[in-house]
């Protein structure tokens, strides 16, 4: 018997603050299927679907498949984000990389496009992700209110409220404070790494070169003759004879 989602109570977030702003460049880009007039149109939502989910695709990430489906409009923007969510590369890149609950925090963020509220709904999701696996974890968060209030079936997700007027700096994106892998993975990897590529070069002002004449322009050469100073012989104090120490009459 499966057990059911455990109660977590909301805790107050700028996601759910209403917003009374005036919208700028700061502000979050809505992509809404339903105000797409062209092809090109349509590959700005989809690249956008790739940068919430993926954060960066590559060309071997891609879904094609799901790209033609929703240029066709078989497919909602919701079933496409669902193909994501479902795809080999999120599997690899975020399931497999990091524990139930870092994977349940990451998809949290990406769906619904907030941070979970406390360690108690990761507990909750993370359950749900054992006993129904990751597909029936995505489609409850699909299908719940919550979604479909903010997001509903043309609209992809993207992160609310980071911003708040009254605040100098919001909070950062999820892609900056929410690596793809956590500490153990990242040392399991082993990376980060400095690795320099190039030779390091130093950049002289011509007006700072050393010209002809420069004794500076000597110094290597200095370095390359090794000299060493004349070794100094030691003299024991009980072999002087005091009868040929010198003294004044």
């Amino acid at each position: 018997m499966a057990i059911p989602l455990l109660n977590y109570a909301p805790n107050s977030q700028n996601t759910r603050v209403a917003g009374y702003e005036v919208g700028g460049d700061e502000q979050p880009k809505i992509y809404n299927a339903e105000s797409l007039y062209s092809p090109s149109d349509v590959d700005v939502l989809i690249e956008a679907a790739y940068r919430q989910i993926f954060f960066h695709a590559f060309k071997s990430d891609r879904e094609i498949a799901l790209e033609s489906q929703l240029r066709n409009k078989q497919i909602t923007v919701r079933d496409f984000i669902r193909g994501l969510l479902l795809s080999e590369t999120f599997r690899s890149s975020f399931y497999e990389k990091n524990s139930n609950y870092r994977f349940v925090e990451h998809v949290i963020q990406k769906v619904l496009g907030r941070k979970p509220y406390s360690e108690k709904e990761k507990i909750a999701w993370s359950i749900v992700v054992v006993n129904k696996g990751i597909k029936g974890f995505v489609d409850e968060l699909l299908n719940s209110d919550e979604y479909l209030e903010n997001f509903g079936y043309d609209i992809v997700p993207y992160q609310r409220r980071r911003n708040l007027p009254s605040r100098e700096l919001g909070e950062r994106p999820f892609n900056i404070s929410s690596p793809r892998y956590d500490a153990y993975y990242r040392g399991v990897l082993g990376f980060p790494q400095i690795i320099w590529q190039n030779q390091v070069r130093r950049y002289v002002p011509q007006e700072k070169q050393a010209k002809a004449g420069d004794p500076s322009l000597y110094l290597n050469m200095a370095r390359s003759i090794n000299a060493k100073p004349a070794a100094i012989p030691r003299v024991s104090a009980g072999n002087i004879s005091l009868d040929r120490v010198p003294y004044r009459k």
